[in-house]
């Protein structure tokens, strides 16, 4: 089976985030002045060949701990999806 994995990794809320920031303070530059307290991550997708949906979601976590995620500064989550 093959499983298509979306990756969201987001900088931990509790640090800055120096992109995010000077998205936000420029809102108001561009006429969006609504828009407030922009937070910038990271979108990843692979595709996951796995027997189960179960060993494809270990292999995610696996994937996200030693590679993809920094875990001091971000958080991740993840959706997996089977493909026909």
């Amino acid at each position: 089976m093959t499983f298509k994995a979306e990756i969201d990794i987001m900088p931990l809320e509790a640090l800055l985030d120096p992109q995010g920031k000077a998205v936000s303070q420029n809102m108001g530059n561009v006429g969006l002045n609504e828009i407030t307290n922009v937070r910038i991550g990271k979108h990843i997708t692979l595709m996951i060949d796995a027997e189960t949906k179960k060993v494809a979601e270990q292999k995610t976590e696996e994937a996200c701990k030693k590679l993809l995620c920094n875990q001091i500064m971000e958080s991740y989550d993840f959706k997996l999806t089977e493909v026909k």
